[in-house]
């Protein structure tokens, strides 16, 4: 009966943590030198399902989601001339991050429309629940 519960609270917990990268990269989008002295690299999560027991009352069904991973893009980074800054290399261009604005920004529109779904569902599995809990009494 509680099993939709935790499904779709892992669910928000990994579009939590999509969102929580995509603020990440827009925070650190101008960031130019980082302790690994490149530019900050921008970083996405990625997601697989929880496998569905092979036997069991359960077998073959869902178990939510989980974060496999967090990827750092491998994306080349922008070269912008600039002679003047204290990073540029010896032809005067200095490396910036590889955040696409753009890209992050549908990133964040997608995990919170997934999460707000994912907010609804909880909500309407809770309501089952107990609607389940008074029936008889």
């Amino acid at each position: 009966m509680f099993d939709a519960l935790n499904i779709t609270a892992s669910a928000l917990s990994a579009e939590s943590l999509r969102l929580d990268l995509v603020a990440n990269n827009l925070a650190n989008a101008t960031t130019t030198k980082t302790v690994t002295g490149f530019p900050y690299q921008s970083e996405s999560a990625i997601l697989a399902e929880v496998p569905a027991p092979s036997n069991g009352p359960y077998r073959g069904i869902g178990q939510g989601v989980v974060v496999k991973a967090i990827l750092a893009s491998q994306a080349p980074f922008p070269k912008v001339y600039d002679p003047t800054s204290p990073l540029a290399n010896a032809q005067g261009y200095v490396l910036e991050s590889n955040v696409n604005l753009s890209t992050q920004m549908v990133d964040m529109a997608e995990a919170s429309q997934a999460y707000q779904a994912n907010a609804n569902a909880f909500s309407a599995d809770k309501n089952m629940i107990l609607k389940a809990l008074t029936l008889g009494a």
